[in-house]
């Protein structure tokens, strides 16, 4: 495999991860975080924001997990690569969205 179908594979799995938040909140009807808000990241965008942002996440990552092709190599290395995508990204957002909004 190509270096760059690691890099895919590591991004789809990071876009996928940080989908699944805006989108839920986002069909659920509750405001949330996006980096359309102000201030970016902090203020809170409306459910429709976060639907659409939501379902832009899951294309780039459905068009990333392609481009790493691996539909076709699904215990290819590439794999462990797009875990730790999703991995990396959805404890940098449980950090980030922790700190945000304490509780």
């Amino acid at each position: 495999m190509h270096w760059y179908s690691y890099l895919a594979a590591f991004f789809a799995g990071a876009f996928l991860a940080n989908a699944v938040p805006h989108f839920v909140k986002g069909v659920t009807g509750e405001p949330f975080p996006t980096p359309f808000a102000k201030p970016p990241g902090k203020g809170l965008s409306s459910p429709v924001v976060n639907t659409l942002w939501g379902l832009l996440n899951f294309i780039v990552g459905l068009v990333l997990f392609h481009v790493a092709r691996l539909h076709h190599h699904p215990h290819h290395p590439a794999l462990i690569v797009f875990f730790a995508g999703i991995l990396a990204l959805s404890l940098q957002l449980s950090y980030w969205f922790g700190k945000q909004h304490p509780r």
